[in-house]
């Protein structure tokens, strides 16, 4: 079984410390259920509901992919991909806690109050 300690041990610290800030801030949203994969840990805010993003280790820091409506309009997006009419991933490399400010809180909230919402 994949764990989030696993995906963790053996990277440098500020990974760890960037992973736990960016859930701390998902959290401020609401309830937050961490499923950790083979490679990533996908957030969302119940088991059976679907994520709004997805926490991939790298070397320096986590590639937070964030599940939204529109696509999210800043220069700390890598990466926007429309994977269906209304829906995006957005990428932002996170590679120190302190990155996880009230910018990236709120498109996290944002993320999180689309995927809370039942189809």
């Amino acid at each position: 079984m994949d764990t989030v300690d696993g995906l963790l041990a053996g990277r440098d610290d500020s990974v760890r410390a960037a992973y736990t800030r960016v859930v701390e801030a998902a959290r401020s949203a609401g309830p937050v259920f961490e499923d950790a994969k083979k490679t990533c840990v996908h957030l969302a805010p119940a088991a059976d509901a679907s994520a709004f993003a997805g926490v991939h280790p790298r070397k320096t820091g986590v590639l937070l992919n964030l599940r939204t409506s529109a696509p999210i309009s800043s220069a700390r997006v890598r990466k926007t991909e429309q994977i269906s009419r209304n829906r995006f991933f957005n990428e932002i490399l996170v590679e120190s806690p302190d990155q996880v400010d009230a910018e990236l809180a709120g498109w996290m909230r944002e993320a999180y109050e689309l995927s809370a919402v039942k189809a």
